[in-house]
């Protein structure tokens, strides 16, 4: 039994320390936010977003000059978002 012991109070006194220094590392680096590399991809996506957007704005005022009925019965509110159209 003795033995048991001396095994687990090793474990606790090697695993638990170390364990509290990768844990508290691991808090430390999220905590930090994004790197350079990442906010980078992130502005590129926000931008491509951006321009999709207005392309399907364009898309959607051309279809609504020459095909009112495009969006079905719904052409009073069926922008996106609940825009109204008109």
């Amino acid at each position: 039994m003795s033995d048991l012991t001396a095994i687990l109070l090793a474990l606790i006194v090697v695993l638990g320390p170390t364990w509290l220094v990768f844990n508290f590392l691991g808090q430390a680096v999220r905590a930090k936010g994004l790197n350079k590399r990442d906010a980078e991809t992130l502005q590129q996506i926000a931008a491509i977003a951006s321009r999709m957007e207005a392309r399907m704005t364009a898309v959607e005022q051309i279809l609504d000059a020459e095909a009112p009925a495009w969006r079905g019965n719904n052409t009073m509110t069926g922008g996106r978002y609940g825009q109204k159209v008109g």
